[in-house]
């Protein structure tokens, strides 16, 4: 793993970082390095229940790249070592194309971003800093375990999504594609296995989360 320039800023020039970054996430617009796997597809028009039910679902995948920013930029802040801070800033940036890449596709679907977008970032930000402070072995068994829930989750996300909305899917598959390599990255870098209770209860909080966001 390389160092990143931010992973050399003093504690608290850090936690000024991770504070403007996490306002950029919730009230800005965020900006991809890459282009979007929809970027020249067309899109065809999509009978109203159809496109409801895909914003709904791309609206819950953009609250999960809410929280995976929150949670890669907390675990990155409290990491107490600097390749490993590089490399949580590291997927941080690439869950950020995820997070542009959904709210476009949510705004192109006709409907809105979750309205409790902070209220997902703070309670995401806060786990992933217990994470981080029970030690980089264990924050790095959480992001196997989120990166794997999120897997499963976007396969079935794949399995719903109207068929004619192939710009939804190809979204959908990249971002499942890409979870599953963060999810091995930590893997390889010394990911301690999570107890049991502690994997049912992040998939508790999983399902509160996405049957409120698919509405709200």
């Amino acid at each position: 793993m390389k160092s990143s320039p931010s992973s050399s800023l003093s504690p608290a020039d850090r936690l000024l970082s991770s504070l403007d970054h996490g306002l950029r996430t919730v009230l800005g617009a965020p900006s991809a390095a890459r282009p979007s796997p929809a970027a020249d597809m067309e899109r065809p028009e999509l009978a109203p229940e159809e496109a409801r039910l895909a914003g709904a679902l791309m609206r819950v995948n953009h609250v999960g790249e809410v929280c995976a920013q929150a949670l890669y930029q907390s675990q990155a802040l409290l990491s107490r070592n600097r390749e490993l801070r590089a490399h949580f800033e590291q997927a941080a940036k690439e869950e950020l194309d995820h997070l542009a890449w959904t709210r476009q596709r949510v705004k192109e679907l006709g409907t809105h971003t979750s309205l409790l977008t902070p209220l997902w970032y703070g309670g995401a930000f806060a786990i992933g800093s217990l994470a981080g402070l029970a030690g980089d072995r264990i924050s790095l068994g959480f992001v196997v375990e989120t990166e794997r829930q999120v897997e499963q989750h976007l396969a079935g996300h794949l399995d719903r999504l109207p068929g004619g909305d192939r710009a939804s899917r190809a979204i959908v598959a990249q971002m499942k594609d890409e979870e599953a390599r963060h999810a091995e990255e930590a893997v390889a870098a010394g990911a301690q296995t999570l107890p049991a209770p502690i994997k049912g209860l992040m998939r508790m909080a999983a399902r509160v989360m996405t049957r409120t966001a698919h509405h709200i």
